[in-house]
């Protein structure tokens, strides 16, 4: 499920970064939001990371789905959960921002398999 509802503002796949001018993998999606905005988990998993990223994500949720499969959540305004928390599909996990290395406020979503971005336009229904 989208972890919020809004337009998308950056696909995934290679971009010129606004923020750093370097030509890289953009490994999510930007969604268009209002600080504030809900977001909420896009299935059911156990949470493996909640607090800052150092590497550009500002306040960022990671949740383990098992098979492989995680989920990024970034840029986040508040977050509402804790590392080794159970969550369900549609949970309020965080709401959106623009903490980290962002030009406003939105939610970057990515999906991972074995630990590798994909695009997750593949996983949302």
């Amino acid at each position: 499920m989208w972890p919020a509802s809004g337009p998308i503002t950056s696909p995934f796949g290679m971009r010129n970064n606004p923020v750093t001018h370097v030509f890289i993998l953009h490994a999510g999606i930007d969604i268009g939001v209002a600080t504030g905005t809900t977001v909420a988990a896009a299935a059911a998993g156990r949470v493996i990371v909640a607090g800052w990223d150092d590497g550009g994500c500002g306040n960022m949720i990671v949740i383990d789905h098992g098979g492989r499969l995680s989920t990024q959540y970034c840029h986040l305004s508040q977050i509402f959960v804790a590392v080794g928390q159970d969550v369900q599909r549609g949970q309020a996990i965080a709401a959106s921002g623009s903490t980290g290395n962002s030009t406003g406020p939105h939610l970057h979503f990515g999906v991972r398999i074995n630990g590798r971005p994909v695009d997750p336009m593949s996983y949302l229904r």
